[in-house]
């Protein structure tokens, strides 16, 4: 799914006004309507409501809804804040119309504002600002927050939290975003809501359609994509009916050291699960005894080294490579790996110790192959790129910026992982939970990666369908054990029903 920034929204809402064509004061009204069932299936007319709305279209909004609301004989006070004297016109329309009512509890704050009591059983409509806020709340705002998050009240939000930006919060003032309990969100989700620092502050999100142009999102090109059930299914291929090993592919994992040969097995396992045909694990001597015993699928490769890989191996005849899980940082470890980087001819993963051991040896990062497919969670991208990022945004841009400069693709792993392609589009995955969040579970998103490279998917296929999969093995495996005993063993189990569910079979 497309998802536009808040600019791109505006262009929409401005070519849906003017194509579909309908008047920007009855496309308000529209979005009202369908808030309204929104808000009329979560709360009853015995819980009193408070309005809060600002200046703009945000606030026209939140006017239009409490009129509705009150309409429906739910108990509304609204307090409209026209400091600057200066509403926007359809937030001024909106004003107008619920003036006119009878026996409104309404109050226009212009210069003085007393505030009322939010007590537990209210519920907060907060229509302050929308998805086009560009700098962090101050004064009075920023204390009406503070008041508002203080109160035991319940919080719904329109579009955006207030304060929250839709995109770039790296100069925000985080005391000054409304947390709420429901986000309201128009058309779709927004990309902070994506990134884990706020999502405190956005509550359950609940998108709503108010039916802008189908072919004005058609004609708007975006940076960032969601990936859905529908896209993987697109891409997906069948089993042939007479497939055999040979024709599956050959997969490669370059992984484990003395005391870390887990990392192997689940990237090992994961790989074999994953659909690859045949599997090779180059691995030092004394893992031996386990990955026999672990693995019996697999082939093994043994570094002559007991205790860590010192030497590449021979690549040629294999479809694809994983390289990085439990290897360790050693200065032996560290020139083969990059070695066998060097002088792969087909796709790799590289992961965990391989990304901690390019980011002592920045050099070496700049001569991998072209279209390598790099793994990193934050910090390990942090380091890869010698910035420590506050903020996702942030380092979602540094991402993107350096997977053009190589020429590559980035997995940003997260609860939302995010993939950057070397053309600049960052897509983003649906799929994950927070069980997910424990050892050994990146080990087995670069053993299914590598799996689907070496089936002959390209690479920006196998990161699409690995991050899908991945995550959605993770939830499968949470509805049945829950979140909170979740291994990355688990996400292993559940990738057969993960693919059944997808595939069909």
């Amino acid at each position: 799914m497309k998802l536009f920034t808040s600019k791109q929204i505006r262009e929409l809402d401005t070519y849906t006004i003017e194509h579909e064509p309908i008047r920007s004061i009855d496309l308000m009204e529209r979005a009202a309507k369908v808030m309204l069932q929104a808000v009329t299936d979560l709360w009853s007319n015995t819980n009193p409501i408070v309005v809060f709305a600002g200046p703009g279209n945000n606030g026209g909004d939140a006017l239009a809804l409490a009129r509705m609301l009150i309409e429906k004989r739910y108990d509304v006070r609204v307090y409209l804040f026209n400091i600057k004297r200066a509403l926007s016109e359809d937030c001024a329309l909106n004003r107008d119309r619920l003036k006119a009512m009878k026996d409104v509890k309404f109050m226009e704050v212009i210069e003085e504002f007393n505030p009322p009591v939010l007590e537990r059983g209210t519920l907060v409509i907060d229509g302050l600002f929308g998805a086009g806020m560009n700098r962090p709340l101050a004064g009075g705002f920023a204390a009406l927050v503070k008041l508002i998050n203080q109160s035991s009240a319940r919080v719904l939000s329109i579009d955006m939290p207030s304060g929250l930006m839709a995109e770039d919060n790296s100069s925000n003032v985080r005391a000054n975003i409304v947390k709420a309990d429901v986000t309201l969100t128009i058309h779709q989700p927004k990309l902070s809501f994506f990134f884990p620092e706020y999502q405190q502050y956005i509550g359950v999100v609940k998108v709503l359609d108010i039916g802008l142009s189908a072919e004005g999102m058609n004609k708007i090109t975006p940076q960032y994509t969601t990936l859905e059930e529908f896209d993987i299914k697109q891409i997906l291929r069948p089993r042939d009916p007479f497939a055999h090993k040979g024709s599956m592919g050959n997969a490669l994992i370059v992984a484990g050291s003395y005391g870390m040969a887990g990392a192997a097995v689940l990237a090992a396992k994961a790989c074999l699960r994953a659909g690859t045909g045949k599997l090779t694990v180059r691995s030092p001597r004394r893992n031996n005894d386990i990955l026999q015993t672990a693995v019996p699928e697999a082939v093994l490769s043994l570094d002559p080294n007991d205790m860590h890989l010192t030497e590449p191996v021979d690549a040629s005849g294999f479809n694809a490579i994983g390289i990085g899980p439990g290897l360790g940082t050693q200065e032996q470890t560290a020139i083969a790996m990059v070695s066998q980087i060097r002088r792969t001819q087909v796709p790799c993963v590289i992961d965990a110790d391989a990304l901690n051991i390019l980011s002592t040896h920045k050099a070496w990062l700049v001569q991998i192959p072209q279209r390598m497919i790099l793994t990193p969670h934050p910090k390990e991208f942090d380091r890869l790129n010698d910035v420590s990022s506050k903020e996702s945004y942030e380092r979602l841009n540094n991402a993107r910026i350096l997977a053009s400069r190589l020429h590559a693709y980035i997995i940003l792993k997260g609860h939302h992982s995010m993939l950057c392609t070397p053309e600049g589009e960052v897509i983003i995955n649906t799929t994950g939970n927070a069980g997910m969040a424990t050892a050994g579970s990146g080990d087995v998103l670069t053993g299914i990666i590598t799996a689907l490279l070496s089936r002959g998917y390209n690479q920006q296929e196998a990161c699409m369908i690995g991050m899908y999969l991945h995550g959605l093995a993770g939830d499968l495996a949470a509805e049945d054990k829950g979140m909170e005993s979740l291994i990355a063993s688990d996400i292993i189990e559940y990738l057969p029903k993960a693919f059944k569910k997808i595939s069909g079979r």
